[in-house]
């Protein structure tokens, strides 16, 4: 009697376990920040500083050639005319200090980001569009990825720095790169490509 029921308790753990892992998300959510401004102290470590956060989904690669096809662009926007640069939801950017990314001065705030693909170049885009937490399918005032995108929101579009990398990420990932204290660059990395924008800090 004991040893069935060891059996059916294992059992049990190993059908939980794969529960588990079939409820797993496919494309996990990511975020990455960056501090600028401020000071740096021994003991109290940064003063002062602001913040700048990127959130986003994070598809996994899975053995495909993403940028290869003739089709590569269909297949990552995914119905929607742009692609939501990662997956999922609608990936934000979110500022405590005014930047400028290619000459345009961006206000402290929360926005969408978007990536306007072509095989010759990719176009980072900033909106104001608001984006859904929840998809609800009949809300046609924020947006959930890139459904339902219209251009007449943006406040930048400009082009972006393409690098072909010698390792290929599996997960995509958004992260600050070559920072100072009054800027850096905004970089997107999967499979070989890294796509970036510079950006500065604006004011004192």
């Amino acid at each position: 009697m004991k040893k069935l029921v060891l059996v059916a308790a294992t059992a049990a753990l190993i059908a939980t376990a794969a529960a588990a892992q079939d409820r797993r998300p496919r494309s996990p959510s990511g975020e990455s920040a960056a501090q600028v401004l401020g000071s740096y102290d021994v003991v109290a470590g940064n003063v002062g500083g602001q913040w700048i956060d990127i959130k986003f989904g994070r598809p996994l690669r899975r053995g495909r050639d993403l940028f290869g096809p003739a089709d590569f662009v269909e297949m990552l926007n995914d119905g929607a005319e742009i692609w939501r640069a990662g997956a999922n939801y609608t990936t934000r950017l979110i500022a405590e200090v005014p930047l400028r990314i290619a000459g345009v001065d961006i206000a402290p705030g929360e926005y969408s980001v978007f990536i306007e693909l072509s095989r010759e170049q990719w176009t980072f885009v900033l909106s104001t569009w608001p984006a859904q937490k929840v998809y609800d399918y009949e809300n046609k005032d924020a947006l959930f990825g890139a459904f339902y995108y219209t251009a007449d929101r943006d406040v930048l579009r400009t082009a972006m720095d393409l690098e072909q990398l010698p390792r290929s990420f599996e997960q995509l990932s958004w992260q600050f790169v070559d920072m100072t204290p009054r800027g850096g660059r905004l970089a997107l990395l999967w499979d070989h490509k890294l796509a970036s924008v510079p950006f500065e800090v604006v004011g004192p």
